[in-house]
């Protein structure tokens, strides 16, 4: 993908999903960058904590960049309320570069973006005509 308008972003939740499974969509879609937007990046399945999820990706050729400080869940103040702060807009921002210059995934741990706060982030991109595909 080049540089201008973000063609696509994924997103993808790996909750009661096998890792093997997990890597195989990703290399499916050709998902160069993943983006973890879990506030806490830790996950009882040892595959999913954010060293050994960015130490696996790396070794398969794909790049790991945790958001989770801008764009995670579980605010005091509630997620649609976090959204209009500058932090939120500025992860946003980013991750919509990001998407002009990678094929990326966003990635928290519920398997559907209904049951998640990809939600709200895949309305903001949607808002700014980004295609959001999620991999279910």
């Amino acid at each position: 993908m080049t540089e201008g308008t973000a063609k696509a972003v994924f997103t993808i939740g790996y909750g009661g999903r096998r890792f093997a499974d997990f890597i195989r969509l990703l290399q499916q879609h050709d998902i160069a960058l993943v983006v973890d937007v879990r506030r806490f990046p830790g996950s009882k399945v040892s595959e999913y904590r954010r060293g050994n999820l960015e130490a696996e990706l790396s070794r398969l050729g794909i790049e790991y960049v945790w958001m989770g400080d801008m764009l995670g869940g579980l605010r005091r103040e509630g997620y649609v309320q976090y959204m209009q702060s500058s932090d939120y807009q500025e992860g946003i921002e980013r991750l919509a570069k990001l998407a002009r210059q990678k094929n990326l995934a966003i990635l928290c741990k519920e398997r559907t973006d209904a049951g998640c706060h990809r939600r709200h982030i895949v309305a903001s991109l949607v808002q700014k005509g980004v295609n959001v595909i999620a991999l279910v």
